[in-house]
């Protein structure tokens, strides 16, 4: 059997499971299986890998950035960004298992948002400082955008606290990506604390939560006037671009 999983901490409602397991039956992949893997810590990692002896893993919350210091190799662009997703394994002739560390979270990023992007998004928000918004990050910079971190703990020169958002940011950061994962299922009634009231037509909110397809984050915006679209195209990007890098 050749498996396949993710990795993370609360994975009762991943998009990952339910997304591989259907492509293998559609498929008819009968000798590939896709698990998910609840740890407590990251070190754990290495039961699943002798118990299971799986191809690749899938990584999420909250362990995008600390993977990294257990891999034997890592990608020059998952590097550069400083969070991992996905992680092929492979295995010497000893059984010795070789980690390699990708992050596909950019692809998936770079084809979501590609349809929407407009000139007047040259600069953004993002609601967040994890692994996500490190990848989200470097696809707006590639496109040329200046970035603006909000964060309960700013801690550097281009982060500010949600406290100091007010409507002269809002109206110079059309576009703002919420990476956290307020409002996701089953606590759709959370959101990142904006002052939604100073939104527009011009503003463009993207919201990486994709379970509810309507988060409050985006119903709030739409509710003043503001376009807003989920992150439900971005895992699947992302998981096609996973695929690819499992068994190449």
């Amino acid at each position: 059997m050749n498996t396949y999983g993710l990795i993370g901490e609360h994975l009762s409602h991943s998009f990952s499971k339910n997304y591989f397991s259907k492509k293998f039956k559609t498929e008819s992949n009968t000798d590939c299986e896709y698990l998910n893997f609840e740890l407590e810590k990251i070190q754990q990692v290495y039961d699943v890998i002798d118990k299971h002896r799986p191809k690749g893993f899938n990584v999420t919350i909250p362990f995008k950035e600390s993977v990294i210091t257990l891999l034997d190799e890592i990608d020059a662009e998952a590097k550069e960004i400083g969070a991992v997703n996905t992680i092929k394994v492979s295995y010497n002739k000893e059984g010795i298992c070789h980690l390699k560390g990708y992050n596909t979270d950019v692809y998936g990023f770079g084809q979501l948002i590609k349809p929407f992007f407009a000139s007047h998004h040259e600069r953004a928000l993002i609601l967040g400082t994890g692994g996500a918004s490190k990848a989200v990050a470097y696809v707006l910079k590639k496109l040329g955008v200046t970035i603006l971190y909000v964060s309960r703990t700013p801690k550097q020169s281009n982060h500010i606290s949600y406290e100091e958002l007010n409507e002269n940011v809002l109206k110079f950061h059309p576009l703002i990506i919420n990476t956290t994962p307020l409002g996701t299922f089953p606590k759709e009634e959370t959101f990142p604390d904006i002052p939604y009231h100073f939104l527009n037509e011009k503003s463009f909110l993207v919201d990486l939560v994709y379970n509810p397809e309507v988060t409050t984050f985006m119903q709030k915006g739409m509710d003043n006037g503001a376009k807003s679209i989920n992150g439900l195209t971005m895992l699947h990007q992302q998981a096609k671009k996973s695929w690819l890098i499992f068994n190449t």
